[in-house]
């Protein structure tokens, strides 16, 4: 397996339709980089997300309403009696045009990993946001690769063979690397598709960075292929 590390920003979105014309993926490169943090934002935006945020109720009710989906997940939330942070995650997800909550949380070597549950949608019905020390919020679903890699040599050969794969989220936890300040590395690895109900053309992994006090540092791309 090469490694593959980098500083530009993660630039290229998710594709989610089912069929959308989707981005391009790469393979892996010897080349070595840094990464910038991406983040939700939703760490600055809402109380601390933790285990008091899961929710895990009902919303049969809201999938024949006559009030608004998001407005009706928000409602239920609030009538049974859900946690203040999460009823402003789900409020904040809603501002984005992605209705949904969090449905599950557990500690993976320190860091909090929250799983989020986005019940209206025909694909996709989960995502992951890693959760630091600090409380910063990374989506491993938002962003996947860096615009650099397009410059590549593998890039380049990999686009040639497959000109519509991209990223289809989820991303799937694929274990974890000890860091020699202490710190730990969290794996999630995407598939590489045309479309959603298509056979993957290949899937790249990346890697969080968590110090030793668990604050995020960056992201790594590990691999592509």
């Amino acid at each position: 397996m090469k490694l593959l590390c980098y500083t530009a920003p993660l630039l290229l979105a998710l594709s989610l339709g089912a069929c959308q014309k989707p981005h391009t993926a790469a393979e892996s490169s010897p080349a070595t980089k840094d990464v910038t943090a991406q983040t939700t934002g939703l760490g600055e935006n809402v109380a601390r997300i933790d285990a008091s945020t899961v929710w895990q109720g009902s919303l049969d009710t809201c999938r024949d309403a006559s009030t608004a989906a998001d407005a009706c997940l928000i409602d239920t939330l609030r009538a049974s009696g859900a946690s203040l942070t999460a009823v402003n995650v789900a409020r904040n997800l809603s501002a984005q045009g992605k209705p949904g909550y969090i449905s599950a949380w557990q500690s993976v070597e320190g860091v909090g990993v929250a799983t989020l549950e986005f019940p209206f949608r025909a694909n996709t019905n989960q995502g992951t946001w890693l959760v630091d020390a600090a409380g910063k919020t990374v989506d491993v679903d938002e962003e996947v690769l860096d615009a650099a890699v397009r410059n590549l040599p593998e890039y380049k050969a990999f686009i040639n063979r497959h000109p519509d794969a991209s990223p289809f989220a989820p991303a799937e936890a694929s274990g974890s690397d000890a860091l020699p300040d202490g710190g730990v590395r969290l794996r999630y690895t995407t598939p590489l598709r045309n479309c959603h109900a298509c056979a993957d053309e290949g899937h790249v992994t990346i890697g969080y960075d968590f110090n030793a006090k668990r604050s995020f540092k960056g992201k790594q791309l590990v691999e592509l292929r």
